[in-house]
């Protein structure tokens, strides 16, 4: 038994980073300052866009992105019920519809096949969820947009650093949304980003975070003088601080060695896992290259005598930070009340009620790693028919 409670995610902070934010302190910025342009410039150099716009948290920037795109009322969004809230809430935030589409029942990614069975003349755009760190089909997923005339809007809150065919995630699509919440790869406290290659979608964007707002000239209908400014649309205040900012540059320093220790740990329990019958490990896509933000291990639930319940509980009395990644959301309470049903979605039903996801973080120790294969281990041999 450990003696500490070991989380299934958590930020890794060093000097440098805390260095990084005291200087903002320091500065005469505390927010809309430099160190905002200096971490979107530092991603989209990262992943090979024209553009980023920095945001808030990750939920903004998908609202920022979906208004962008233009959703409205009457508007159809299809995404994956495989996701947290924010991925389907972005689309009613814009009164848009959401229409859920199954998942691949390998990948846990949204099925392609699914998304066109699900395609109206009704249909926008296309939320497509890098689940765990792995990469949606997102070629196939192009295709599927490009016949249609939609829009692809990539949620890649999981999956900063992840590659698909040999090109860096954040580059594909027409929107992709990062997210630096203390248990993604990099952190900035709370915050997103959108980054894109298209003008018009970074200049909405940029007005979107701060109240529709512009003071660029280029923009103003008017020009009354220096001080002048116009609200052209209804925006937001989802501005990112330069203090988060500050600590998102620091962060992005070190990404490549979080991504490789990330794959380090995967392979280690990938290793101790493999000939386990009660278990499913992650597949991967071989067009994909996973960043790894989360491990999901797939219970076989006809091995064992008791539900994941109870694998859960147990893993969890021996101080390991388990979770469950996610509850469909065409299932949680509010989606129930506005019309969506249980039974709908087969694959991400059956597959929600066998998950756990294990501990996976960079500053993980090798205790830390064993302590997670042997309470694995012990538990579901504890409880094997």
């Amino acid at each position: 038994m450990r003696d500490t409670y070991l989380p299934y995610g958590r930020q890794w902070i060093e000097e440098q980073d805390i260095e990084a934010v005291i200087q903002v302190l320091k500065s005469d910025y505390l927010t809309t300052g430099p160190a905002i342009i200096n971490f979107e410039r530092k991603v989209a150099e990262y992943v090979g866009t024209e553009y980023a716009v920095a945001f808030a948290n990750g939920t903004a920037a998908l609202h920022g992105a979906c208004y962008a795109a233009g959703i409205g009322a009457g508007d159809e969004v299809i995404t994956t019920p495989m996701t947290f809230a924010a991925s389907a809430n972005c689309v009613l935030y814009q009164e848009g519809t959401v229409v859920f589409a199954d998942i691949d029942p390998k990948t846990y990614n949204i099925d392609p096949s699914e998304i066109e069975k699900n395609i109206t003349d009704k249909t926008k755009a296309i939320i497509p969820v890098d689940f765990t760190g792995q990469p949606a089909e997102i070629d196939r997923i192009h295709d599927i947009a490009g016949k249609y005339n939609l829009i692809v809007i990539e949620d890649a809150a999981h999956a900063i650093g992840a590659v698909y065919k040999g090109k860096k995630v954040g580059s594909l699509s027409d929107m992709t949304m990062f997210s630096f919440h203390p248990v993604k790869h990099i952190t900035s406290g709370e915050g997103g980003m959108i980054v894109t290659n298209n003008k018009e979608y970074y200049q909405k964007l940029i007005q979107f975070r701060s109240h529709g707002i512009t003071r660029d000239s280029a923009l103003l209908k008017d020009n009354h003088g220096p001080w002048y400014y116009e609200m052209q649309f209804l925006g937001y205040n989802y501005r990112m601080t330069d203090i988060q900012a500050a600590l998102g540059v620091s962060q992005m320093n070190r990404l490549n060695q979080f991504v490789s220790r990330r794959k380090e740990i995967v392979a280690a329990y990938n290793e101790a896992f493999k000939d386990m019958s009660q278990l499913i490990t992650p597949y991967q896509h071989p067009s994909s290259d996973s960043s790894w933000h989360l491990y999901v291990i797939r219970l076989k639930l006809d091995q064992l005598t008791v539900d994941r319940k109870a694998i859960f509980e147990e893993i969890q009395k021996r101080k390991i930070g388990v979770n469950v990644h996610y509850i469909p959301v065409h299932t949680l309470p509010y989606y129930q009340k506005i019309g969506y049903q249980k039974g709908s979605l087969p694959n991400a039903e059956k597959l929600y009620e066998e998950i756990i996801s294990l501990p996976l973080f960079p500053a993980m120790t090798e205790k830390d790693i064993t302590d997670v294969i042997s309470a694995v281990k012990e538990t579901l041999e504890k409880y094997t028919k």
